[in-house]
C-alpha cells in the first residue's frame, strides 16, 4: 500500500475519531476543503461511502464503522512502538495529553509541571479543560484527573493533592443586604451564583455533610456560569454566594473581600488524582509526568 493511502486512512480514523473535519484538520494540520478532498478521494478508491456528512457533525457508516474498528486500533500500535523506539533516547521525549477540570488544571498541573518541564525540553504537555468527565480512552488522552471517588475501579489511580473542602461565600456587600445563612435551607432565600455542567447541561448541585447528615440542595439566582473563575469574581462584586474550593477562595477570605458562611457543614472530601488505563504502555516522558504530580504527604 502506498504511503499516500496510509494517510487518507489515518486522516479517516482521525474524523472518525473526532466527528468533526474542523477538529481533525486542525489536529492533522491541513485545511477543512483538503481534508474533504482526501476523504472523497478515499471512497471513490474503495468505491463505498464512509461518512455521513451533516451541517453539525460527521458519522461513519456501516462500512465507515467497521474500517475504522479494524484501522484505529492499529495505527494506536504503531504510535505506542513509535513511543516505545524513543525510550532508547538519552532524555525523555513526547507528547502528554491530560484532561482536567479548571480548578485542578490551575491549582494541581500547573503549578507542579512548571517547576519540573524546564528540565526536559522534548516533553510536550497539552491540558484540556473539561468538566464532562470525558471518557479519556476514546478522546485518547493520556491522562484524566477526578476528584479520588470518580475514578473508574479499572484504571490505575494516582493521588496528585490533598483532601479537598468546599467554601460557601460573599462579599461583606452581599451580606449588608442579606442575613447570614445558618444552614443550606437558608440558601433558599439568597441569590446563589450556579455552575452549569457540560453533563446533560444540568446545574452543579451544593453538597453539604454534618454530623453525618448529607445533604444536596438545588440553589437559584441570577447568575450561571460555566467555569468557577467567574463564579469567583461575581461573588467578590457581591452578585451572590459562591460555591468554590477552599484553596481558590483563600487570598479573599484574607484580605476580607469575601466572608465564608456554613463552613461547620463543608466537609473534607477526596482530593484529585491522575487516572490512566492500567493496559496502557507508556512511555518515558509519561514517567516523568506522574512523578512531578504524585502528591507527597
Amino acid at each position: 500500500m502506498s504511503r499516500a493511502n496510509l494517510n487518507d486512512l489515518q486522516a479517516f480514523v482521525v474524523i472518525t475519531r473526532e466527528g468533526s473535519f474542523t477538529r481533525a484538520a486542525a489536529q492533522l494540520g491541513v485545511s477543512q476543503s483538503a481534508l474533504s478532498h482526501t476523504m472523497r478521494a478515499l471512497e471513490t478508491r474503495l468505491g463505498v461511502r464512509l461518512l455521513t456528512r451533516t451541517t453539525r457533525s460527521v458519522s461513519p457508516t456501516e462500512a465507515g464503522q467497521r474500517l475504522y474498528q479494524s484501522m484505529a486500533p492499529r495505527f494506536d500500535e504503531i504510535e505506542l512502538e513509535l513511543a516505545a523506539v524513543s525510550e532508547f533516547r538519552d532524555t525523555p521525549a513526547g507528547n502528554v495529553r491530560i484532561s482536567a477540570s479548571e480548578h485542578a488544571a490551575n491549582n494541581i498541573l500547573w503549578p507542579k509541571l512548571l517547576k519540573v518541564l524546564p528540565d526536559y525540553p522534548d516533553i510536550k504537555i497539552e491540558i484540556t479543560v473539561d468538566y464532562a468527565l470525558s471518557d479519556i480512552v476514546a478522546q485518547r488522552y493520556d491522562a484524566g484527573v477526578r476528584l479520588g471517588d470518580q475514578v473508574a475501579k479499572d484504571m490505575i489511580a494516582v493521588p496528585i493533592g490533598p483532601s479537598l473542602r468546599i467554601a460557601v461565600v460573599g462579599s461583606p456587600e452581599y451580606f449588608k443586604q442579606r442575613p447570614i445563612p445558618k444552614e443550606p435551607r437558608d440558601l433558599a432565600a439568597h441569590n446563589c451564583i450556579n455552575l452549569r455542567l457540560p453533563t446533560h447541561g444540568s446545574l452543579m448541585q451544593w453538597d453539604f455533610e454534618k454530623d453525618g447528615h448529607e445533604l444536596k440542595a438545588r440553589v437559584e439566582g441570577q447568575w450561571t456560569f460555566n467555569s468557577s473563575v467567574p463564579i469567583l469574581r461575581a461573588a467578590v462584586a457581591g452578585c451572590g454566594l459562591g460555591f468554590l474550593p477552599e484553596d481558590m477562595v483563600a487570598r479573599e477570605l484574607a484580605d476580607g473581600s469575601l466572608v465564608r458562611v456554613l463552613e461547620d457543614w463543608c466537609q473534607p472530601f477526596a482530593g484529585y488524582h491522575l487516572y490512566y488505563p492500567n493496559r496502557r504502555e507508556h512511555s518515558s516522558a509519561f514517567g516523568v509526568v506522574v512523578d512531578a504530580l504524585r502528591y507527597k504527604h
